[in-house]
């Protein structure tokens, strides 16, 4: 199988032909079968596609939920006193997922943006995500469908990005830690291992957790931050000349995201009355995977890694990315 998905992909590179392309594998297992030559390149050399905000199409509705404490004070107290006229608002543009977790795995999504809170006013130690309000699901909720689908899909590899973490206390962060090691046990990959393909396949690991906050220091199975590049941008030609100018400073030594999320402000949101997050992204998405298809993994100075987008299942983000790995055969070969 090795040697023929090797002849298969020279066969791409050489004649130029498109019908073995990296961007037709199937998504849901794109990593287990990617060409043997790749199984060697840590995980940080690769193209990898990511979900900014994941977990953001289970966003609590009901207007007994507040807005997430990180708010800007006047959003919060308009929402207090005019919530009929606010709520709609904050919801159009804080969901940036309508697939679930489980659904953007299966498209290809190997990077999850989770960003932890916990409710005020809230008496049990249950923990949510957030953006612009809180969730439904709760965290542990989200872990365990990752483990069943990991369970279904034993060569694939996710990196989780827990990260913000709103109102967590000391005993709230431990609670968290044993939630993870509960949800994943063996399949966590401790930070002293080698990240490629073949060596994490060979123990077991498939999961791999970077965590916002000091405590990674003290645990094997936590790795440190992973560095995220947001542009702040509205405009898709203002973000790429953002990443144009920090490409040329050279990318982090291990892993880091670009993020081709586009951010609004209430200046945006107010001259777009009729528009939500998803019209603007939707309308930007032919700009911005033109320029990613641009972009080379790898090592290099100027080489990106995991890139990171909204609405990640309703264009061709995920075959783009993936399909950018194939830069990395043209060096081997």
């Amino acid at each position: 199988m090795c040697v023929h998905q090797q002849l298969g992909m020279s066969s791409v590179l050489v004649s130029g032909q498109s019908e073995l392309s990296l961007a037709e594998l199937p998504m849901e297992s794109w990593m287990s079968e990617l060409p043997c030559a790749l199984w060697d390149t840590p995980l940080y050399h690769l193209a990898i596609p990511g979900s900014h905000n994941a977990i953001t199409y289970c966003l609590d509705m009901n207007d007994r939920s507040p807005v997430d404490l990180m708010q800007p004070d006047l959003l919060q107290k308009l929402d207090k006193y005019m919530k009929p006229l606010i709520r709609p608002f904050v919801y159009k543009w804080a969901i940036t997922q309508e697939f679930t977790i489980k659904q953007q795995l299966d498209c290809g999504v190997r990077y999850c943006d989770l960003r932890i809170a916990h409710r005020p006013n809230d008496s049990s130690t249950d923990l949510y995500f957030y953006h612009g309000v809180y969730t439904t699901l709760t965290v542990q909720t989200v872990l365990m469908e990752i483990r069943e689908w990991l369970d279904a899909h034993p060569k694939e590899v996710v990196i989780l990005s827990f990260s913000h973490f709103l109102a967590l206390n000391q005993e709230l962060h431990m609670l968290l830690l044993t939630t993870i090691r509960h949800a994943f046990t063996s399949k966590l990959c401790p930070k002293t291992e080698p990240l490629t393909l073949r060596n994490l396949w060979a123990l077991g690991y498939q999961v791999i957790v970077s965590y916002e906050h000091t405590i990674s220091s003290c645990h094997s199975e936590l790795w440190p931050h992973i560095p995220y590049w947001w542009a702040n941008k509205c405009k898709a030609e203002a973000l790429i000349e953002e990443f144009e100018h920090r490409k040329q400073h050279g990318r982090p030594g291990g892993f880091f995201v670009t993020g081709i999320n586009l951010t609004e402000d209430l200046k945006y949101i107010c001259t777009h009355p009729t528009e939500s997050l998803k019209d603007l992204v939707m309308s930007t998405y032919p700009t911005l995977l033109g320029w990613v298809k641009e972009q080379t993994p790898g090592s290099r100075v100027g080489s990106l890694n995991i890139i990171a987008g909204d609405f990640i299942t309703e264009s061709h983000f995920v075959p783009t990315v993936v399909k950018l790995n194939e830069k990395l055969l043209k060096w081997s070969s």
